[in-house]
């Protein structure tokens, strides 16, 4: 991670290439920090292409764009968490044309796992426009698949550089400056509470991330127009939120909250956020009462008692009405309105993506991922309580799985990071 373009234009000189082609979305193309890392990379002697992306970010698109990157060309995504999901997998099929045809999804499940062996060569520079995602910083990438969202893991998607600059944030709007911290809290709560026992250090750490994450997100919450000094603390903790250490001893499917929310965004029309908002309470209310399998208990009790003496205002010690309260301090609309046949919908089409024998739900049964959805979405007509004595039958089927050896045949195979790599900021520079 980087935190100039002069910083960049060193790290690029090292690679040695003279071309480069920098990919934006149009909402970004003409922001000035697009014409600074341009004139960076034409002064460092590179021949600059730029290339504009639209539309949304499916496998025919991300192969249309690696059919523009030629040679060995240096790739540089500038714009939000979509566009350098696109220009990652350009990027990564540029170098490796086999990889397109996996993003194709045949089969039910939502997880596409890059073969081992997958590399990629060619340099790739991300500059984030919007906080949350880390898309700058991870090894993963979402791809739009006949209206289904995949998501695509793989060492090979990792950017090599990321620069965070103030200039980048000028079109962010507050509203999705504080949703992106909220992203950020969701990633970072579900490892730690998915970790169900873990060196006490990596404790520590996590919890100091999600405190000043709390906080910032508090400042650029009250802020009309925020900070952008705010903004990008808050991009650096997103990145933190990726880091291998803070996932020691954690479930590579601790999150099963992400593959809950990603199906109800497809199936109710929705951004992401705006479904994580409404799950997050019934999420953890979940959790504190007894379901395992989402979290442990008392794991999620003392990452909230953190964030809450973090908090600049008076929120509720039990989770789950703690973070409503934190949501609601934030002003993130947690409604989100759905018939009892669309809750039918999206538990469906989790289970079809994420469960019946795949393990990233965990051995959830339909109907205890439709009670969730229902509390979601104020669906709670003939539900069934998500608690532990009622999921017994799923509580097995946790168990069972994490008892075993798991191997799921291409391209489900289960994943988990050998990476040695770490996130680190670069020597002298502030912390988040």
């Amino acid at each position: 991670m980087i935190s100039s373009p002069q910083d960049w234009v060193r790290s690029f000189a090292e690679y040695g290439s003279c071309r480069a082609i920098v990919l934006t979305d149009a909402s970004v193309a003409e922001l000035p920090l697009a014409g600074t890392v341009r004139s960076a990379l034409t002064e460092a002697g590179a021949r600059v292409k730029a290339s504009v992306l639209s539309g949304p970010g499916d496998a025919d698109r991300a192969i249309a764009c690696a059919r523009t990157i030629s040679g060995k060309e240096l790739v540089v995504a500038l714009g939000g968490g979509s566009l350098i999901d696109q220009a990652k997998l350009a990027a990564l099929i540029a170098d490796e044309p086999g990889t397109g045809p996996l993003l194709r999804g045949r089969g039910r499940c939502g997880l596409v796992a890059l073969p081992p062996g997958t590399h990629r060569s060619r340099p790739l520079l991300a500059v984030p426009t919007t906080v949350g995602t880390g898309a700058e910083v991870s090894r993963s990438a979402c791809v739009l698949d006949a209206g289904r969202r995949r998501l695509v893991r793989g060492e090979a998607l990792e950017p090599d550089l990321a620069l965070l600059s103030a200039e980048a944030y000028t079109t962010l709007p507050g509203d999705l400056a504080v949703e992106g911290v909220l992203e950020a809290l969701f990633r970072l709560a579900s490892g730690y509470a998915g970790a169900h026992a873990r060196p006490p250090g990596h404790d520590r750490e996590s919890e100091s991330v999600a405190a000043r994450l709390v906080e910032v997100g508090d400042r650029i919450a009250g802020a009309h127009p925020p900070e952008r000094g705010d903004l990008v603390a808050a991009a650096r903790l997103s990145g933190l939120t990726h880091l291998d250490r803070l996932h020691v001893c954690t479930d590579p499917y601790a999150a099963k909250g992400w593959f809950l929310a990603n199906e109800m965004s497809s199936v109710l029309g929705v951004r992401k956020m705006r479904a994580v908002a409404a799950l997050l309470p019934p999420l953890w209310h979940a959790v504190t009462d007894g379901n395992a399998r989402l979290g442990s208990a008392e794991r999620l009790q003392r990452l909230w008692s953190r964030m809450r003496r973090a908090a600049s205002g008076d929120l509720p010690p039990e989770p789950s009405s703690g973070i409503a309260a934190l949501i609601d301090a934030w002003d993130i609309d947690r409604s989100l309105p759905a018939t009892a046949d669309q809750v039918s919908a999206v538990a469906r089409a989790a289970v079809r993506a994420w469960g019946a024998g795949l393990p990233m739900l965990g051995g959830l049964r339909r109907q205890e991922i439709h009670a969730l959805i229902a509390r979601s979405t104020g669906t709670q007509d003939s539900v069934s309580v998500v608690a532990g004595a009622e999921s017994e039958k799923g509580e097995k089927i946790w168990k069972k799985t994490q008892n075993s050896t798991l191997r799921l045949s291409s391209p489900c195979r289960r994943w988990r990071s050998t990476s040695s790599k770490e996130w680190r900021l670069p020597p002298g520079a502030p912390s988040p």
